[in-house]
């Protein structure tokens, strides 16, 4: 696994970075449990992700993860990564421009995901600040084949002067 990028990741030079695996990201567990509170604070809570008796019912034979649940990951996977910038600060979430949920997460006892993350571009947006689109190729334990790949923009700002 590589968790710490060969040469450190700087805004200023991210241009030549671009093509480049940054890092895959640890395992995280993700339970019937944490679904359930995903489902509550979306307003989501439907059988086929929170209810473990109807979902054994199903084509799938258990209750599925929620797509928007494994999307708002994203940020937590390219943190640890270890790639932050070390000349960025105050990154904010500028959107998503493709998202494919590729196959169901089904829950049963709980379910590991991990992110490889790719250097997709950089833009200069001026005054030291940057968009980065990073790719996301998310696997589930178990699961041959990725499960959700995504390219995640993220706007960084330079570091503040102290």
């Amino acid at each position: 696994m590589n968790k710490i990028p060969k040469q450190p990741f700087l805004l200023k030079t991210a241009h030549e970075r671009i093509g480049d695996h940054l890092g895959t990201s640890d395992w995280v567990f993700i339970d019937q449990v944490q679904v359930n509170v995903f489902g509550e604070v979306t307003r989501w809570r439907t059988p086929g992700h929170c209810d473990p008796e109807y979902g054994k019912n199903t084509r799938y034979g258990g209750t599925l993860m929620h797509g928007f649940h494994v999307v708002s990951l994203l940020s937590h996977f390219f943190q640890n990564i270890g790639a932050w910038p070390a000349d960025g600060g105050s990154p904010l979430n500028y959107g998503l421009d493709k998202v494919r949920v590729l196959q169901p997460i089904i829950i049963g006892d709980g379910v590991n995901l991990r992110s490889h993350v790719s250097l997709l571009a950089v833009t200069d947006k001026g005054r030291g600040e940057y968009l980065v689109k990073t790719k996301h190729e998310i696997e589930a334990s178990g699961v041959e084949g990725y499960v959700v790949v995504a390219e995640y923009l993220t706007y960084w700002f330079p570091i503040a002067a102290k």
